[in-house]
């Protein structure tokens, strides 16, 4: 649910949290149906060869790495995919990534410097 984070969820454990509820193809699979808008857990379950308890227990890993969020809407509990923990996990890999372009642009331009030519000396 929205709200429920625990206080370390931006620390590393929230992190592994997250990465690790996303190392599984389904649940990765789940979030990008949700990227294109809230669903209950049956429409969720839909394309899936699995039963909906398992998918049910794949929403709540999600849930608890605070991925998604469940609301009520009258009859329906439609899931929806938390934004700001993806950017969180986008940053965070953004850190690294920025650091390894700049060792490649240093390099570009190194490798774009001709080399200097050495001064011939006469001899003595």
């Amino acid at each position: 649910m929205a709200g429920r984070r625990t206080t370390d969820e931006g620390g590393e454990a929230g992190l592994d949290r997250a990465f690790l509820a996303l190392a599984d193809p389904v649940r990765r699979a789940l979030v990008a149906r949700l990227s294109l808008g809230p669903l209950t857990v049956g429409e969720l379950a839909a394309p899936h060869p699995i039963s909906l308890q398992a998918i049910s227990q794949h929403i709540r890993v999600l849930e608890e790495a605070g991925l998604v969020s469940r609301t009520r809407d009258a009859q329906r509990r439609p899931v929806h995919l938390e934004p700001a923990r993806l950017e969180e996990l986008t940053a965070w890999i953004d850190r690294y990534r920025l650091a390894a372009e700049q060792r490649f642009r240093t390099l570009d331009a190194l490798l774009a410097t001709p080399p200097a030519m050495p001064t011939e000396e006469p001899p003595s």
